[in-house]
């Protein structure tokens, strides 16, 4: 199982990406772009997911996906649960939400693309 300090690794290099706390949620960004929520508990996130991919993820894999609230469907969207994770997909999860944030430079140099 991975937690917030994982989370907070993962995070910590990634160019524009900075943590905040918002009624008691701790959430990473990008400018105003919310990519990455802590839930309260510290159980499960919300992160940054292509909507054209989430039906088939919740179908897939639903002990570790789970819809987002319905006021947040109409987003980029997906919850997931932490202890359903290992390190690797933690990072490659919050690396796709973070790219879907950033402007193609940025992530070109993060990942070393020409």
């Amino acid at each position: 199982m991975v937690d917030l300090e994982d989370i907070r690794a993962v995070t910590a290099d990634l160019p524009r990406s900075y943590e905040v706390l918002v009624r008691d949620r701790i959430k990473f960004r990008v400018g105003q772009i919310v990519y990455l929520s802590v839930a309260p508990d510290e159980q499960s996130i919300g992160i940054g997911f292509p909507r054209e991919e989430r039906a088939a993820a919740l179908a897939a894999e639903p002990d570790k996906f789970f819809p987002p609230r319905p006021s947040d469907e109409r987003y980029q969207w997906i919850q997931v649960r932490l202890d359903a994770l290992d390190l690797t997909e933690l990072r490659e999860l919050i690396l796709d939400a973070w790219s879907m944030c950033v402007p193609k430079k940025v992530r070109a140099e993060y990942f070393g693309d020409s």
